[in-house]
């Protein structure tokens, strides 16, 4: 890894290090399953403009998680949506943050199913396992590890989600091939992330936010496309939804692995 790649990535650590212990040491008691923030009474939400946070998710799923969850989300989807998730199935939730994915994923698919988040961050960690034991879901398991390298067997995962991590990550070929490595054969991966128009060059997108704030290093459509092909991935579908900077947008992204 280059000098420059080790640096951003140690960068976008630090960032989520600091998220987690800020959401961590406000939260001392919750006022329900609402973030109760500057009243002193549970956690104070995370910074983020309206593109991001738990408001991208439905109230009746903002209700069946602990504040500290919601509080800590910084995502630009709900992937746990995207990939319509089953009863039984095995998901990997790729940079898992607070565990908000996660938990939503076990609850979807049921005591049979298994929800794994992974993250590099063990403050992020931490915080995902007290969400977890007080949501009482206990169909969940969190790796420490990076999502260029996923700590688990190939070919044992139903399904990849990640909600706005992927364009953090400063090797996506590693992703994308990791990925498909994990997922069992016609296994899918439904993500949301951030992703820019094909007209805009990597200093463009530099200038419309920084690499922590999961502008810079985000990919154009085209990128992306490629990117999950070359990987061995088909049916490849990129959905925008909502514009989070001049021709930067939250998008669905949908592919899946040949059943052969």
């Amino acid at each position: 890894m280059s000098e420059q790649s080790t640096h951003l990535r140690e960068t976008v650590r630090r960032r989520y290090a600091a998220a987690a212990l800020k959401v961590t040491e406000g939260g001392a008691a919750c006022c329900g399953s609402d973030c109760c923030g500057a009243d002193g009474r549970g956690p104070e939400p995370l910074e983020v403009d309206e593109n991001f946070g738990s408001t991208l998710y439905a109230a009746a799923d903002r209700d069946t998680l602990p504040a500290e969850a919601l509080a800590a989300s910084l995502g630009c989807g709900n992937p746990t949506a995207v990939a319509e998730l089953r009863e039984g199935e095995r998901v990997l939730d790729l940079g898992s943050g607070g565990g908000i994915d996660v938990l939503l994923s076990a609850r979807r698919v049921g005591p049979t199913g298994k929800a794994y988040g992974l993250d590099m961050t063990e403050e992020m960690l931490a915080l995902a396992l007290a969400n977890a034991a007080k949501a009482g879901v206990a169909n969940v398991e969190f790796l420490k590890g990076a999502i260029e390298a996923i700590p688990l067997p190939a070919n044992t995962i139903d399904v990849v989600i990640s909600n706005c991590v992927i364009n953090l990550s400063v090797d996506k070929p590693a992703v994308f091939a990791e990925a498909f490595r994990v997922l069992r054969p016609g296994g899918r991966i439904g993500v949301t992330d951030v992703v820019a128009d094909d007209t805009l060059t990597p200093a463009q997108r530099g200038e419309r936010g920084d690499y922590v704030g999961c502008i810079a290093g985000a990919l154009s459509f085209a990128e992306y496309r490629e990117g999950l092909q070359a990987a061995g991935f088909t049916d490849v579908e990129i959905t925008p939804t909502h514009a989070v900077a001049d021709g930067m947008h939250s998008a669905i992204v949908r592919a899946v692995k040949p059943a052969t």
